[in-house]
C-alpha cells in the first residue's frame, strides 16, 4: 500500500497490568441513560439514543485535555466505558464525556447535529482499561472538581444496562473490536474552567484524573 502521506497513528488505551494496548476504532455514546440526569436536562427517558466521537478524541496515559475553542460552557460527564473485543465486551474503564454545552443547546434549539458539541478534539478522557467482567455492576460512580463532589450515583441507576446498550447499538451499527461505548452519566453535570482538577471514579476500576489546561 502506498500512501499519499503517512497515516495517523491508531489511538489506543493502556490495559491495566498488561503491556498490550487496546486499539480504538470509534466511540459510541448513549445519551441520558440515568433517569435523574435525563430530568436535569429537561427530558423523560424513552428509547436509548446515541451520538459519537472520533477515535482520536481519546485522552489517556495521564495527559491533560485543553479547554476547547468556541465555547464558554465546557461540561464534565463521568461515564462507565465498555470496550468491545472480537467476541463482545472484553473490558471496562472510567471515562469523561466533555461537552460544549452552549453549542449543544444551540444545536438542540435548531434541530441540528451535536458533532461540534460532543466530538471535538480531546473530548474523551479515559483511564486504563480493566479486562474481564465488570468488578461490581452496582458500583458507585462519582466525579469531583478541585476536591468538590459534583456527580455521584451508582451503576445500577442506569435505565439501560451495558448489555442492553450494546444490543441496541448492534441494531444500528456493525459494532466491532476496537469500539468503545460510553454508557451515560449520572446527574450533576456542570462547568469546567482552565486549571480545574477532575477526579472520576468507579468502584474496582483505575481512577481517571486530569487537569483542564488553557489553550
Amino acid at each position: 500500500m502506498n500512501w499519499l502521506f503517512p497515516p495517523a497513528a491508531t489511538p489506543s488505551l493502556p490495559v491495566h497490568g498488561r503491556v498490550e494496548r487496546f486499539p480504538v476504532r470509534r466511540i459510541l455514546c448513549v445519551g441520558q441513560n440515568y433517569a435523574a440526569h435525563a430530568r436535569e436536562m429537561g427530558h423523560e427517558r424513552a428509547e436509548p439514543f446515541f451520538f459519537s466521537k472520533p477515535a482520536d478524541a481519546v485522552v489517556t496515559d495521564g495527559a491533560d485535555p485543553a479547554f476547547p475553542s468556541a465555547t464558554s460552557n465546557l461540561h464534565h460527564e463521568v461515564e462507565l466505558v465498555c470496550a468491545v473485543g472480537p467476541d463482545g465486551v472484553i473490558g471496562w474503564a472510567v471515562g469523561c464525556d466533555l461537552t460544549r454545552r452552549d453549542l449543544q443547546a444551540a444545536a438542540k434549539e435548531k434541530g441540528r447535529p451535536w458533532d461540534a458539541a460532543k466530538g471535538f478534539d480531546q473530548s474523551a478522557p479515559v483511564a486504563a482499561l480493566v479486562l474481564g467482567v465488570l468488578p461490581d455492576p452496582a458500583a458507585p460512580i462519582a466525579l469531583t472538581v478541585n476536591g468538590e463532589t459534583r456527580q455521584s450515583g451508582r451503576l445500577d441507576d442506569m435505565v439501560w444496562s451495558p448489555d442492553e446498550v450494546l444490543a441496541k447499538a448492534r441494531q444500528l451499527w456493525d459494532v466491532r473490536a476496537g469500539d468503545l461505548i460510553f454508557t451515560g452519566t449520572p446527574e450533576g453535570v456542570g462547568p469546567l474552567a482552565p486549571g480545574d482538577r477532575v477526579e472520576a471514579t468507579i468502584g474496582g476500576l483505575p481512577a481517571l484524573s486530569f487537569t483542564v489546561t488553557p489553550r
